[in-house]
C-alpha cells in the first residue's frame, strides 16, 4: 500500500531549518539502512541523440541544435564488454539508456532483449531507460531478467508542461503501471533546476511518495545546463536545495535507494557528503552519465574513503 503522508506535511518538511531537517532525514536514514552503505550503478548510452521529444533540459532531442549526434543502437558485444567493466570497478546495477520516445518492436528492441539476458548472466542487476512502454513489451523485459526500468516524473504535475509539450506527465504514469504490472521494479525520480519553484519540488516528493507501491529506486538529478538546450542557462540549484529535497524524500520514502545521480561533480565534496548524511544510499559511477559528465572513480573512491563509507575495490574476475 501507499503512504498516507499529506501534501501539507511534505510542504512543512521543505520548511524547516536545514540542519533540523538534516538529522531527522539520517535518523529515518538509519532505522532502515547501513549508514556506510552506499548502492552503485553505472549508466551507459546504448543509443545516443535523434530522439523527436523537446525535453527543456535534454541535449539528445533532435530539435536543438549542438544537440547530441545521433548514434545507432551499440552492437550487444560492446553494451556486454561495458558492463563486465563495470562489475570489475564495483558497479552493482548496470543501467542502460535509449534515447527514444517509445519502444518501437522490432530488430532493435530484440537486442535490447539480448543486453537484458546478458547483464543478468554477468551476475549484474539490469535496468534499462528505452522511453514509453506497451504492457507487452514490459512483459518481455521482465521475461528477459531486467530488475528496474527507469522512467522519470521529473517534476511535479503542475509544473510539468513548462518542461516538455510532446508529451504529458499522465503518460509517464502510464509507462510507470506497466512496468508495475509487469512486475519490474521501478526507478522513477526527478531533476532539480528546471525552472521550477521549491513548491514544485514539494509535488514532485508527494507524488512519489503516494504511488502504490513507491518507486524501489529514485534518482535526484541537478541539471547540468548544455549549450543548444532552452535550459542551457539555468542556474544550478543552491547545494542546500539538493540537500534539501533529498532529506524530505527520505523522511517521506524511507526504505528506497536514493541514488545522488547527475550534477554530482558540479556539487563538491562537502556537499555530497551532506546529502549522504541526509538520506543518499546510492550513486552512479563512472566517467558519463549518458551526455554528462560524472566524477571520476578513483574520485568517487577517495571521497567514500574520507567519509568512511563503505567502497569495496573493485573485482577484476570476468
Amino acid at each position: 500500500m501507499g503512504t498516507t503522508i499529506t501534501r501539507q506535511y511534505v510542504d512543512e518538511l521543505f520548511s524547516k531549518p536545514l540542519l533540523e531537517l538534516v538529522f531527522t532525514a539520517a535518523t529515518v536514514h538509519r532505522e532502515y539502512h547501513d549508514p556506510r552503505r552506499v548502492q552503485r550503478s553505472q549508466l551507459i548510452s546504448i543509443k545516443t541523440g535523434g530522439c523527436p521529444e523537446d525535453c527543456g533540459y535534454c541535449s539528445q532531442s533532435a530539435r536543438y541544435a549542438g544537440g547530441a549526434e545521433k548514434d545507432v543502437l551499440m552492437a550487444t558485444e560492446a553494451v556486454l564488454l561495458d558492463a563486465r567493466r563495470a562489475r570489475e570497478e564495483g558497479a552493482e546495477r548496470f543501467c542502460m539508456g535509449a534515447a527514444w520516445r517509445s519502444v518501437r518492436d522490432g530488430e532493435e528492441f530484440d537486442r535490447v532483449i539480448q543486453m537484458v539476458r546478458g547483464v543478468k548472466e554477468l551476475g549484474l542487476e539490469a535496468c534499462a531507460t528505452l522511453g514509453m512502454l506497451s504492457p507487452d513489451q514490459a512483459l518481455r523485459l521482465e521475461e528477459a531478467g531486467l530488475d528496474y526500468y527507469n522512467h522519470n516524473i521529473d517534476t511535479g504535475r503542475s509544473h510539468y508542461e513548462k518542461v516538455v509539450s510532446t508529451h504529458g506527465y499522465d503518460d509517464r504514469l502510464k509507462t510507470l503501471q506497466a512496468v508495475r504490472d509487469a512486475g519490474i521494479k521501478v526507478c522513477c525520480g526527478g531533476i532539480l533546476g528546471i525552472g521550477e519553484t521549491r513548491s514544485a519540488r514539494a509535488e514532485m516528493v508527494f507524488d512519489l511518495a503516494t504511488m502504490d507501491p513507491v518507486p524501489e529506486s529514485i534518482p535526484i538529478n541537478q541539471l547540468v545546463p548544455i549549450e543548444g538546450t532552452p535550459m542551457a542557462s539555468n542556474d544550478l540549484v543552491d547545494w542546500t536545495e539538493v540537500v534539501r529535497t533529498i532529506a524530505v524524500a527520505r523522511i517521506c520514502i524511507p526504505k528506497t535507494w536514493l541514488r545522488l545521480s547527475a550534477g554530482r561533480r558540479e556539487l563538491g565534496e562537502a556537499a555530497q557528503a551532506m546529502c549522504f548524511m541526509a538520506g543518499a544510499n546510492s550513486m552512479f559511477v563512472g566517467d558519463k552519465l549518458l551526455t554528462t559528465d560524472n566524477p571520476a572513480f578513483e574520485d568517487d573512491r577517495a571521497l567514500m574513503e574520507k567519509l568512511g563509507m563503505l567502497f569495496p575495490h573493485a573485482s577484476k574476475t570476468v
